[in-house]
């Protein structure tokens, strides 16, 4: 049907010098801290559009008792903080509208967001902190003109998906981070020196940090960074905690801490080059459906279910055209999946014949039972096995469909039966010792070949000449008795012809003749 390839992964965007947008020729590894405030309140308010302007607050769980973990400026300026209980917070301001926001579609925003932000710089980390991510820049120069450039496109990009952000480029991990907090847009930093200024000014409420300590310093008069690096340091850790320590380290830069970046994941999905064109929805369906479950494992294994599978059909001169086709939830089930493939290629025929099918699958966290029954299912559907074994019965009648049973006999043909089989059982292989087991067919009823010639020129030929003559045999084992019915006496033979073949034969002495009893394959 066609050749299968695997999707390579997008090439890097950011290679070069960098530089700053004036076009100054300052050189250094630079980074940057990319921010978009409050992500889970975001992504709440994509789903509830009409909260926009109210207070709104993401809660831990949907409970009146649930911890507040988010809040819009709205309702902060209604007093409502996060920490707070709902209900309390449902006491100060009677306007508040709270959800809850489901790891599973934050874990979903954060993956595309990646996605993106390696579209910009093959190094990216991404924090703890839901929304933060640093970039490296290192090299940039060769596809951006500047650093602006660069940190206008990924702020464009961002604000493309309706996102608030902003984009700070600089030279320190966590003074760019907490730049980015107080900032709003695009701000590139020429110079150590100005970051470390425009650091002192970030306020120390727009920094992560325990609400005690918080507290504790504002009473102090100490509100913004610089304020707090104007503290004596050896004795921060006395005074507020090992945690104030860290952070005066940071801020100071007594500690530097390196770009981490995360390990990035080829997507999943391959190419199917095509022999010929197809035009036939149902073979277009097939091509995928031959694809789709290799891919689905790929994902499993990963620990994802597919919320989204893009199929792309090139069609030669007449153009691509691509199809997102996503279930109701997320879902390894591959019937499911090939359902809504069917109904959007039907609803929606292609122009012109296909040449080329290209899959990518895109996942979220899967539950820990969706892994569970795709991984520990076999391709094997023993139902659809029956239902196809209920039909050839029906229409070829009952003897049809059957099975042998082994049965205490003295010669071969009496050691088996015939069974009538209307359920298939599951295999249950032997574990493979020594050499490979060879198989010996045995024919219902023996084969009749007469009277050995007593001239063979040719040597013996025991079925025709494609086979060849006779080159080894081995032999005889003997079966004699049946006195109590009918007397038996047979003399048993492995015979190899020229070709490869071997055959399993005999020789009955009462009768005076050779029969074919099976063959070994």
């Amino acid at each position: 049907m066609g050749r299968c390839f695997r999707v390579e992964p997008m090439p890097s965007r950011t290679r070069g010098e960098a530089q700053d947008g004036a076009g100054s020729s300052y050189v250094m590894d630079r980074l940057a801290c990319v921010d978009l405030p409050e992500l889970p309140l975001q992504i709440l308010l994509d789903q509830h559009p009409e909260w926009k302007g109210l207070p709104a607050a993401v809660v831990a769980q949907d409970r009146p008792q649930a911890e507040i973990l988010w809040v819009s400026p709205e309702a902060s300026r209604a007093g409502v903080s996060r920490g707070m209980r709902y209900a309390q917070g449902l006491s100060i301001a009677p306007e508040l509208r709270a959800a809850e926001v489901s790891p599973g579609e934050l874990a979903v925003e954060l993956k595309e967001l990646a996605e993106l932000m390696y579209g910009f710089s093959p190094e990216v980390e991404i924090s703890e902190e839901p929304g933060v991510f640093w970039l490296g820049a290192g090299g940039l120069g060769r596809l951006f003109p500047s650093a602006s450039a660069w940190a206008r496109e990924i702020h464009r990009a961002v604000v493309a998906r309706g996102r608030r952000v902003s984009v700070v480029v600089g030279f320190s991990r966590f003074r760019t981070y907490g730049i980015a907090r107080h900032t709003e847009g695009v701000r590139v930093l020429r110079t150590p020196e100005e970051e470390e200024m425009v650091f002192r000014g970030v306020p120390l409420e727009k920094l992560s940090m325990e609400p005690g300590l918080r507290e504790i310093l504002e009473q102090l008069g100490v509100r913004t960074m610089g304020d707090f690096l104007g503290l004596p340091g050896h004795g921060i850790r006395r005074r507020f905690g090992r945690e104030a320590l860290d952070l005066y380290d940071l801020a100071s830069g007594a500690r530097q801490e390196p770009l981490m970046p995360s390990p990035h994941e080829e997507p999943v999905g391959c190419t199917v080059l095509l022999d010929e064109p197809i035009s036939d929805a149902i073979s277009l369906l097939f091509v995928v459906r031959r694809h789709l479950h290799p891919l689905l494992r790929q994902l499993a294994i990963r620990g994802e279910a597919l919320r989204e599978l893009e199929i792309r059909w090139v069609m030669g001169p007449d153009g691509d055209r691509t199809d997102r086709v996503r279930p109701a939830r997320p879902n390894l089930q591959e019937s499911i999946i090939l359902d809504l493939v069917r109904i959007r290629i039907e609803a929606l025929p292609l122009p012109s014949a296909v040449n080329e099918v290209c899959l990518r699958l895109h996942g979220s966290p899967a539950e820990p039972q969706q892994l569970r029954l795709f991984l520990d299912t076999t391709r094997r559907d023993l139902s659809a096995a029956d239902r196809a074994l209920a039909r050839l019965r029906t229409e070829l009648g009952d003897g049809a469909v059957v099975r042998p049973r082994l049965l205490d006999g003295h010669l071969p043909e009496a050691r088996f039966a015939w069974e009538p089989m209307d359920h298939l059982r599951p295999p249950k292989p032997k574990p493979k010792v020594g050499h490979w087991t060879m198989v010996r067919r045995v024919y219902s009823r023996p084969v009749c070949l007469g009277m050995r010639p007593r001239h063979e020129p040719d040597g013996w030929l025991v079925r025709d000449l494609r086979c060849g003559p006779v080159t080894r045999i081995w032999g005889p084992y003997v079966i004699s008795g049946g006195w109590w019915r009918k007397e038996v006496h047979r003399s048993y033979y492995f015979l190899e012809t020229l070709r490869g073949d071997v055959f399993w034969v005999y020789y009955d002495a009462l009768r005076k003749r050779w029969f074919l009893q099976g063959q070994v394959e």
